[in-house]
């Protein structure tokens, strides 16, 4: 929970009293490697804190092709979140890629914590307003720029992912070919 604490403090500093009342809206959950947090069709009632781990979130065509939507890593925010605002049933899939720490909270509990703290519905609207900007960079990104591009604004946006995501979900997401990921990865170094 320190580093629940840590992270929240980074943008709403909170006294240990109301650190005490924010941590009784999480639970903690330990995720296998390879296990789902997520998956298409599921109710959808958590929004995650990762405390330690790396996740994929993806989509699932009805060929079963894969479109990967997001990568998360420690100190991120994961869900669908199209189905926890709306308690719909999930579109996509988020599967651990290596064993992980998160921590759960509900919608309900989201909510209260926001109503009743201040500093919390700041934090929640701040991460809410980055999560936006990064998956606006990610549409242009992939509208406008090319391969070399794209891999270049990745590595240089999330290093940490480049060391820790396989090559092959890394040219997915960027969406080139295997190949075409290791020319530009041997171009650059």
């Amino acid at each position: 929970m320190d580093k629940l604490r840590k992270h929240i403090e980074e943008i709403s500093p909170v006294s240990n009293e109301e650190f005490d009342y924010i941590k009784t809206f999480f639970t903690e959950k330990k995720v296998k490697k390879h296990q789902y947090l997520i998956q298409q069709g599921d109710n959808v009632t958590c929004e995650y804190w990762i405390a330690k781990g790396v996740f994929r979130a993806f989509y699932l065509d009805n060929e079963g092709k894969e479109y990967i939507v997001q990568f998360a890593l420690e100190n991120w925010w994961l869900s669908d979140y199209n189905a926890f605002f709306n308690q719909a049933e999930s579109k996509i899939n988020i599967v651990c890629m290596e064993d992980a720490e998160v921590f759960c909270l509900t919608l309900t509990a989201r909510e209260k914590l926001a109503s009743e703290l201040h500093k919390m519905e700041h934090f929640f609207r701040m991460k809410l307003t980055s999560g936006y900007a990064a998956q606006q960079r990610r549409i242009i990104s992939l509208l406008s720029g090319n391969p070399k591009q794209r891999y270049e604004e990745f590595g240089n946006l999330y290093p940490n992912i480049m060391q820790k995501v396989p090559k092959k979900y890394i040219a997915e997401y960027l969406g080139v070919s295997r190949e075409t990921l290791s020319r530009l990865y041997s171009n650059s170094h």
